[in-house]
């Protein structure tokens, strides 16, 4: 129950507060005995917006960081609230979508509302809260009271110039902790099942009505192979972020190899600007207990990323499977009956029920059956081929490995509470229950930097993939590598048949970790190449790939390592930082020079390239493109993403392009594992489809009403009200480790500017000196996304001028910086 809520104001910062005071006469003490405790959260703001919370007891600290969020960032929270309840049909109508992505996309509403309902239902939160410490329920319930605590000050006419876009509106209601738990869950199901929503709930047995709006999507029943008829369904669809270059970009240098003799951690996701996954960017104090500042995800009551006073980490999203498909064979003329271990099981049949706002405004309920099995629930795959659609004889499971991770939020707090490095990596060990991202870490005082890609990873060692996977399994694999496939018919083929394991998830010792006292680096690439001068081999397929080519970030965050290692002397803060913005683009670094000289060399005359479309007969007369342009901006182009730059914007999409021609004709020396860092190299020359790349470049610039020398800013952008901030850098395909991207950059829409913007979001570059955490820090989207606060623009204006700012982790040093501001809540305990 919403406890009744006092008081809050706002005092200079220079009175120094009752409150701080307080809560330092109560340093250790735990939760128990409450009722001696002062319960005033203090906030001191800093001049970006970042604020710092101190409480005394867990309750009041999520009270507080509850209530911040919804101070920045309610409409954006009170949408996504809606959104993991399964109601987003009756507020907005079942066809409608979100106007951001996400990590689980922008499905259909309705499509949204069962996927929701059905995976987070009552019975799994309910085991969900009681898997947690009683600290960690405090931290929820606390946010949950603190969230809406704003939310009733608003009803009461408070701040009355905030949240114009959904004050008042009627789906923007208070939460209950359960709510807060429903949001945790489902940043668990990132790497698995919400890559899945609309395979989720459109499977239906044979005999049943498709779904609604399923019925053209989904392909006749046949016995073609897989191979045969895939469609264009890409890979990544089935990872993070849904194959929109969501990633990251982490190095971590030794203390021997830095100038000052401190390690230095640099982290960089690459993240939405939008929507309920946004970064939020804190410090969270319990003095004696915790102290740490980093970010969360909104909704997320936990530090994710960050720093204490002993050790500092960061993430990148893993190339380790976290799901798997259990193939089950259905008994004859009983499509919701399958044989396991010889016996005949029947499917759970879960009615689910949306309310779903009409045209008029009346609501009208909709049900459909959604389908589970002893693995998971049932999925319909028929968008990638026939045979994987639920058949007379066969149907789809989907095992999600993290849908019973109730360990992850858990892990990083304590990592927030971490002394040393040592006491990090042990914690990590012991939970095992990163969701699925790699781990890259230092510690005060400590010379070694650490990469680890430990964490919730289906058990599926080489041999039992081997043994269990399906004729299906194999054509599948050649589509979406690593993923288990496996006969859903034999308990020797459940993931806990491992080697006769007692657990679904691979044991510690079978993941990748590395400990060096020079670099580490991962750029979403596999643990293989974690440090290039000591590879890392003999782990499971499931992890991820070995001997295989890397990507152009990848290539390019080792060089960059190598670059800064060699600088006499060591390694600097400066020169990090400014290395990582410079928006050098790998692909224009290795192969500009080669298209020039295939393309553009000579110069008195004007390249004239017709152009063909894949479907044109010998016949056909071709529109042809005269190159000599898009040669001269290419040759004056510094070869940069920078927001001045002209040529990146060609240079990208000519790219593009070129990336869509076959390895094997495109490069002249082809991929060498020995050597995976230095191949594939250079071009083959007279290959037409090189010239043909550029030809379509030049044709999309024209039609996207953009000159071919226009500016990496005239393209990429955000938009903050009536300012336009210049942004730099570009997409991973073609390179960029300093990353900023909207999918369709060449089209972008006018109307939601930043609707797809990713890439840089939260930056850090971390480091200790004797006082403790000495870390630069950035939050490209801002702190806020109401228009009337006076954080809504502050940090996309300081990461589009390049402008790191010291982040002040000494509570005294906050509270007195200029442009600080401090607020006092009273809980109401």
């Amino acid at each position: 129950m919403t406890r009744t809520l006092r008081f809050a104001m706002l005092i200079p910062a220079s009175a120094l507060l009752l409150a701080a005071c307080a809560t330092q006469q109560i340093a250790g003490a735990e939760d128990e005995g409450a009722g001696a405790q002062d319960h005033r959260v203090q906030i001191v703001r800093t001049a970006e917006g970042t604020p710092h919370i101190r409480a005394s007891n867990w309750q009041d600290l999520g009270f507080g960081y509850g209530y911040v969020q919804a101070q920045d960032e309610l409409c954006t929270m009170g949408e996504a609230f809606v959104t993991y309840r399964g109601e987003r049909s009756r507020y907005f109508g079942a066809e409608g979508r979100a106007d951001a992505t996400s990590s689980f996309g922008m499905p259909r509403n309705l499509d949204a509302d069962f996927f929701f309902r059905f995976m987070l239902d009552d019975a799994a939160v309910a085991r969900y809260r009681a898997a947690q410490p009683a600290h960690m329920q405090k931290l929820v319930s606390g946010f949950a009271e603190g969230y809406d605590r704003y939310v009733g000050e608003l009803a009461h006419g408070e701040h009355a110039l905030a949240q114009a876009q959904c004050r008042g509106k009627p789906w923007v209601t208070p939460i209950s902790a359960d709510d807060v738990y429903r949001r945790l869950m489902a940043a668990m199901l990132a790497g698995g099942a919400t890559r899945f929503i609309d395979a989720i709930v459109r499977a239906h047995p044979p005999e049943d009505t498709v779904p609604p709006a399923a019925a053209a999507d989904t392909p006749r029943r046949d016995d073609t192979t897989i191979a045969a008829q895939s469609q264009s369904q890409s890979s990544s669809q089935f990872e993070v972020g849904g194959g929109h270059g969501i990633g990251s970009n982490a190095l971590a240098f030794g203390a021997g190899r830095a100038q000052d003799g401190h390690s230095l951690l640099f982290g960089n996701p690459h993240w939405f600007w939008r929507g309920p996954d946004r970064f939020y960017q804190a410090q969270l104090t319990i003095p004696g207990q915790l102290d740490v500042a980093g970010v969360s995800f909104l909704g997320v009551p936990v530090i994710v990323i960050g720093f204490n006073r002993n050790v500092a980490w960061t993430h990148t999203v893993s190339t380790a499977r976290r799901f798997g498909i259990f193939e089950l064979k259905l008994v004859p003329g009983h499509p919701t009956e399958y044989l396991y271990d010889g016996r005949v099981q029947k499917l759970d049949a879960v009615p689910v029920t949306v309310q779903v706002r009409n045209a008029d405004g009346t609501l009208a309920p909709v049900t459909r059956t959604l389908y589970r099995s002893r693995f998971g629930p049932l999925v319909d795959l028929s968008s990638m081929a026939r045979p994987l659609q639920w058949s007379d004889a066969r149907a789809f499971a989907l095992r999600d490995v993290n849908a019973d991770n109730t360990e992850a939020f858990e892990n990083f707090l304590e990592w927030g509470r971490a002394d040393s490095l040592d006491t990090f990596i042990a914690t990590q060990k012991r939970f095992a229950a990163m969701p699925w991202v790699n781990t890259v870490a230092i510690g005060r005082n400590d010379p070694r930097v650490w990469y680890a890609d430990i964490g919730a990873v289906p058990n599926v060692p080489d041999t039992l993939a081997a043994r269990c996977t399906t004729a299906l399994g194999h054509a599948f694999d050649a589509k979406v590598p690593g993923v288990p496939f496996f006969d859903g018919s034999d308990p020797a083929c459940a993931w806990s048949g491992a080697n006769g394991a007692s657990s679904e998830r691979l044991p510690v010792q079978a993941m990748p970790g590395l400990l060096r006292d020079d670099y580490v680096g991962n750029f979403n690439g596999s643990f293989w190449l974690s440090n290039p001068a000591a590879p890392l081999t003999g782990y499971a397929r499931i992890m991820g790939e070995t001997g295989t080519p890397q990507s152009l970030r990848t290539r390019l965050g080792h060089t960059i390592a190598a670059q800064l290692l060699a600088q006499p002397g060591g390694v600097t803060r400066d020169a990090l930082e400014r290395r990582v913005l410079d928006s050098e683009s790998m692909s224009a670094t290795l192969m500009r020079k080669p298209v020039l000289d295939a393309l553009c060399a000579t110069q008195q005359r004007a390249p004239l390239v017709p152009l063909m479309s894949p479907t044109d007969t010998p016949d056909k007369k071709a529109n042809v493109v005269n190159l000599t342009e898009a040669c001269q901006v290419l040759r004056a182009w510094d070869g940069s993403g920078s927001a001045d730059s002209r040529g990146a914007n060609l240079w990208d999409a000519f790219w593009r392009e070129a990336s869509k021609i076959p390895a094997q004709q495109l490069y002249a020396t082809p991929f060498d594992p020995v050597r995976p860092l230095d191949t594939p190299a250079g071009l083959k020359a007279d290959d037409p489809a090189l010239a043909q790349a550029l030809a379509k470049a030049v044709v999309a610039m024209s039609k996207a009403g953009l000159a071919l020398d226009s500016t990496r800013s005239q393209q990429l952008y955000s938009q903050r009200g009536d300012v336009r901030y210049p942004l730099y850098g570009g997409c991973d395909f073609a390179g960029y480790f300093t990353s900023a991207c909207l999918d369709g950059m060449i089209a972008r829409s006018a109307a939601a500017p930043d609707g797809d913007l990713h890439g840089n979001s939260y930056v850090q570059v971390v480091t200790f000196d004797e006082h403790g955490p000495q870390a630069d820090t950035m939050l490209a989207p801002s702190e806020a996304d109401d228009p009337a606060s006076p954080h809504y623009a502050e940090g996309t204006a300081r990461y589009a001028h390049k402008m790191w700012t010291r982040f002040l982790f000494d509570q005294a040093a906050a509270e007195a910086a200029q442009g600080s501001h401090t607020e006092v809540l009273d809980s109401g305990h």
